[in-house]
């Protein structure tokens, strides 16, 4: 039985605590908050687990052979160094960290102590998401062209990080997972409108390959989107996370360029095929990744979440940042 400790129990703690009680062979026992309401909620919620406002009695609890930490990235550091140094697996929300340089030293941690260090990017576990990747896999788009996300929604505002920080995560875990490549250079615009903090931002990635990435990222939208349309030499394809049921659409719509009679002429060709959308997994998304995590651990597995998979998103939110801070200036990665 895999004995687990929960850090945070705000927004998303209830829904870690909720699937980790639901996987084979694994318990929550000891649940921390710093709010006494929270606390009392997670009592009520689940009476077999101990609470605590301290976080540090779960580092020095040895019963507990994992812990999950679900608070803000300005604790990530600390926590995750702790945890690791006291023997625990560690699963983290994301982002893992604030700099390059914790995400490589919490590595680097890893390592030396043998133990699994799994970041929660939970889109990488959706069947939608997934399923793309299938069909990115099996070259059924061809040579991708571009990747164009859209994450917008009114709120939630956070206090302590940019939009940047709180939404591109998610996109970049997905375009990390499907394109397997490292960009050459991020451009970055916002712009700060309510706290101080930029509210809205849009970054473009450029790949050595003429591969094009382009992300939209808003606090401040009238409507929730959350989309993301894949432009292939073959095929193209959108995910809309929003949709019910038709979450992933491939389209066999393109164009082909062609020599006229006249050598200085081309002739231009739209394609317009048929759509359809594939049959894609409906199980939970953090269901999976808690069930995932719990795999690792017990069976010595390398998570696809990874703490390189997080050292790339931190890599990418950090350029992205300083080419913010610039007005745009172009930044190397």
């Amino acid at each position: 039985m895999l004995n687990v400790g929960v850090i945070g129990y705000g927004y998303w703690g209830p829904n870690l605590v909720r699937n980790l009680s639901e996987c084979e062979d694994t318990s929550v026992g000891v649940i921390s908050d710093l709010r006494p309401e929270r606390l009392a909620l997670a009592k009520r919620r689940h009476p077999g687990a101990t609470v605590t406002p301290d976080p540090r009695a779960l580092l020095a609890d040895p019963s507990l052979d994992a812990i999950v930490i679900a608070t803000p990235v300005t604790s990530h550091f600390e926590l995750v160094r702790l945890a690791l140094e006291s023997g625990k697996h560690v699963l983290v929300e994301k982002p893992l960290t604030q700099s390059v340089d914790q995400a490589k030293t919490l590595i680097d941690l890893a390592l030396r102590t043998s133990r699994v260090l799994m970041v929660d990017h939970t889109f990488i576990y959706t069947g939608a998401v997934r399923k793309v990747k299938d069909i990115l896999d099996s070259g059924d788009l061809g040579r991708v062209y571009y990747f164009d996300s859209v994450r917008v929604n009114l709120g939630l505002l956070q206090s302590d990080i940019n939009v940047l920080w709180d939404l591109a995560p998610h996109d970049l875990s997905i375009m990390d997972y499907w394109l397997e490549k490292r960009p050459a250079t991020v451009s970055a615009f916002g712009s700060s409108h309510v706290n101080g903090l930029e509210d809205i931002a849009y970054l473009t990635f450029l790949y050595q390959d003429n591969t094009i990435a382009h992300l939209h990222v808003n606090w401040l939208a009238p409507a929730k989107i959350r989309r993301i349309i894949l432009g292939g030499s073959r095929k193209m394809a959108i995910y809309d996370d929003m949709e019910a049921s038709e979450k992933v659409k491939v389209y066999d719509k393109g164009v082909v360029m062609s020599r006229a009679a006249d050598p200085y002429q081309m002739l231009v060709q739209y394609r317009a095929g048929d759509m359809y959308a594939p049959q894609i997994s409906t199980d939970e998304a953090l269901r999976v990744e808690c069930a995932h995590f719990v795999d690792c651990v017990t069976h010595g597995k390398r998570p696809v979440t990874d703490g390189e998979a997080g050292l790339r998103v931190v890599e990418l939110l950090d350029a992205a940042g300083r080419s913010l801070r610039m007005g745009g200036v172009p930044q190397p990665l």
